[in-house]
């Protein structure tokens, strides 16, 4: 219960979150994974414009802000990566693509750099807007 009192934004976007998960089908899942995804990953941007040199928010030395939304980002793009139908037309390039972007960012957590995560962040937007 502790970790609800903390962060009662987190708390509240994570019941959102599995509220929306519980009354989605199955074509929907993935939609949702990638609209959390690309939302982690402006998380992360804004963590990172936020320790910049003269920012008025700059926090020295602090890199859990970009981190845990930069593995969030990552933990869903390897789901999906191992979650793609085996019987799928665009299996291995699906597999590929989402384990590629989670290769990527996984890089940033360590070397974060905001414009390969917009980049990151700009491939998993197109790939929404095709799916539209």
């Amino acid at each position: 219960m502790q970790m609800f009192s903390q962060n009662p934004a987190a708390a509240y976007r994570r019941v959102a979150l599995e509220a929306r998960i519980e009354a989605s089908g199955s074509a929907d899942l993935t939609r949702i994974c990638l609209e959390e995804a690309y939302a982690a990953l402006g998380q992360a941007l804004r963590a990172i414009e936020q320790q910049l040199p003269g920012h008025s928010e700059a926090v020295a030395g602090s890199s859990r802000g970009y981190r845990d939304p930069l593995s969030r980002a990552q933990t869903i793009l390897l789901w999906l990566a191992g979650s793609v139908a085996p019987g799928h037309p665009l299996g291995a390039s699906l597999t590929a693509f989402y384990g590629g972007l989670a290769s990527q960012t996984g890089v940033q957590i360590q070397q974060p750099d905001a414009r390969r995560i917009a980049r990151i962040r700009q491939d998993i937007s197109d790939l929404l807007e095709a799916a539209a």
